[in-house]
């Protein structure tokens, strides 16, 4: 099977999870103390750097009180 990556819909979800966080007053540190990931792995999920896991996803919208389909309703 070849390794797919969608850059496009990587980037998206990146810009919806800083767009989540801003609209609830949340910082990134705040972010990194809700999830334990590090300042510099948020950084790159929102900046669509990294290909995320769903694992990590549902801890950020847990984080950001929300269901984790708000994060993928990008279109």
């Amino acid at each position: 099977m070849k390794n797919f990556r969608d850059q496009d819909f990587i980037n998206k979800v990146g810009k919806k999870i800083v767009e989540l966080r801003k609209s609830k007053d949340i910082s990134q540190e705040d972010l990194v103390e809700y999830t334990g990931f590090t300042l510099s792995q948020i950084g790159r999920i929102e900046r669509g750097e990294i290909n995320t896991s769903i694992s990590h996803i549902y801890a950020i919208a847990k984080a950001l009180k929300v269901p984790p389909k708000d994060i993928f309703d990008i279109e």
